[in-house]
């Protein structure tokens, strides 16, 4: 076994099924309960935390629908995951889908063991890291979409998109194979998400009023909290990738505290020097804008490689939502890509650089190069690029012609909330 393997151990990445069968059946205790709780943590940053979140940033009208969009999107990723969506992702196959021997989770005993710990533990976990990337795209394309246009696309989206990708990467297929580097989500979630959520931002069209009216944050308490929620459980997210309670786990925890540090003082830094002020909004986007960044890179980078990636982080997150959005010309209500898909992208990239043992990282695969690892990062990002955006292109077209993508322009003004949902958020 390579250098890498050897000193991650139990990383996500040797959590492959051939490997978890042929290693000895051993249950700790301790890693059960540690990924338990890791995977409560993630689920927790979904449900509240990605609906406070979002929720807060949109306009008071609309709250309820993006609440509603992620709760429900949540549980039907969820059944979908246990349906088929383990066994696509994480069964064998061949270099881009999994098979069907663990559908319906058939095959799976009680006592069947993935790592050190039982194989449904792993379900659930990963089940919660499909669930989050689906509440991501929700935030780019809020207030104006049809809640049953949102459903088709997110099952075919989830088909298509995040269970292939999740196998090539995770799964042992064909970016596995190449050597990239993923620990906790950086192309499975972060930019799998980001440009699912541009296509669909752009498909879907921008909203009515755009650019002529002042569309602020209705509830910046709510999106503070939602950010507070995110910060906890992303300890889940990253250190429960390691799959153990070892001393990788210990590294990703250090390492998601250092980089979103970073990334919040950058921001906030960035922002005062550009706008004159600090903001709540700045701080809070620069806690996301770190946590994305480290999130490929936290089990396999020092923690001085972690301070560098938060401190790029949270200054290509400054530039993603005010330069890059207005080349876009896109209007993404949540900034889902100008966050998650620019801040991915360079956490993904700068993992090859920091990963490197002259650097403090935990070393390269044999024989392998920073150059060639850094070209392994960047090819699994255009892959994942160009992968999700054809399957999100495709998903969004097939809901236009069933339901149509948007409400009517008179409904999105009064809003989606009584007009969807038949509620409304606060007393008129």
């Amino acid at each position: 076994m390579n250098k890498l393997f050897a000193t991650l151990g139990l990383s996500s990445l040797a959590l492959l099924p051939s490997l978890a069968m042929a290693a000895p059946a051993v249950v700790d205790k301790a890693d059960n309960a540690f990924m338990m709780i890791c995977t409560a943590l993630v689920l927790f940053m979904t449900i509240p935390g990605i609906a406070l979140f979002y929720g807060g940033l949109i306009r008071a009208k609309n709250v309820l629908s993006l609440l509603t969009q992620v709760a429900v999107t949540f549980s039907l990723v969820c059944v979908l995951w246990m349906v088929y969506g383990y066994s696509l992702a994480f069964s064998e196959g061949n270099a881009f889908f999994g098979g069907f021997e663990w559908v319906m989770l058939k095959n799976i005993e009680l006592t069947a063991v993935m790592g050190s710990f039982y194989q449904y533990i792993h379900v659930v976990f990963q089940a919660s890291f499909a669930c989050i990337t689906v509440g991501l795209i929700v935030g780019s394309i809020a207030e104006r979409i049809r809640f049953s246009a949102v459903l088709i696309f997110v099952v075919i989206w989830v088909t298509l998109a995040y269970m292939p990708i999740a196998h090539m990467v995770w799964g042992g297929g064909f970016l596995a194979q190449d050597g990239a580097l993923d620990f906790a989500g950086g192309t499975v979630v972060h930019i799998n998400a980001a440009v699912a959520g541009l296509v669909g931002a752009y498909l879907v069209g921008k909203r009515a009023g755009f650019g002529k009216e002042a569309f602020k944050p209705h509830n910046l308490p709510m999106v503070f909290t939602g950010t507070a929620i995110l910060y906890v459980g992303w300890f889940g997210f990253n250190a429960g990738s390691a799959s153990a309670a070892n001393e990788v786990a210990a590294l990703a925890f250090l390492n998601t505290v250092m980089a979103t540090a970073a990334a919040v003082l950058a921001w906030t830094f960035g922002e005062w020097a550009l706008r004159g002020k600090p903001s709540l909004l700045g701080a809070s986007s620069g806690f996301i804008a770190g946590l994305v960044a480290i999130t490929p890179a936290c089990g396999y980078v020092g923690p001085g490689g972690a301070l560098i990636i938060g401190l790029a982080g949270g200054l290509a997150g400054i530039w993603g939502v005010t330069t890059l959005k207005k080349w876009l010309r896109v209007d993404d209500p949540c900034d889902v890509f100008g966050v998650h898909g620019v801040c991915g992208i360079v956490g993904c990239i700068l993992t090859g650089v920091f990963a490197s043992s002259s650097l403090g990282g935990v070393g390269y695969a044999e024989g392998v190069s920073m150059g060639h690892q850094v070209w392994v990062q960047l090819f699994s990002c255009i892959v994942t690029i160009a992968w999700t955006g054809v399957v999100a292109f495709i998903g969004f077209k097939v809901a236009d012609m069933m339901v149509g993508l948007r409400v009517p322009e008179d409904q999105e003004r009064e809003g989606l909330d009584v007009n969807s949902h038949g509620e409304n958020a606060y007393n008129q």
